[in-house]
């Protein structure tokens, strides 16, 4: 199996670094595009806000990013911390839908 760390082409300017991080921006921006698309998914289909923040959800992600991160050859804790990120940018995205979706339930909570 290749690691996706055995990718990083060897770079001898910023300016070498810059364009494959802008290649690489390239493809994870359409990606977490579609990752938001679901957020919104959830926020129609989850019946309650309290249901938005799902603590055993957010573990099984990190766990898996975390192992997915050591089978790539990658940093876990950096991983990690980038999801975690991530997610509580998504969940705050989610809880925004779910009011837009149901004005009047947010009016009364």
């Amino acid at each position: 199996m290749n690691q996706a760390i055995n990718n990083v082409q060897h770079c001898t300017t910023m300016d070498d670094v810059r364009r494959h991080i802008d290649a690489l921006d390239d493809i994870l921006v359409p990606l977490l595009v579609t990752r938001g698309g679901y957020m919104t998914q959830a926020a129609r289909i989850k019946q309650d806000a309290s249901q938005v923040r799902d603590e055993k959800r957010i573990q099984a992600i990190v766990d898996r990013v975390r192992a997915r991160a050591r089978i790539e050859g990658g940093e876990p804790d950096l991983l990690e911390a980038i999801y975690r990120s991530m997610m509580e940018a998504c969940i705050a995205h989610e809880h925004r839908e779910f009011a837009r979706l149901r004005p009047t339930a947010a009016q009364q909570g």
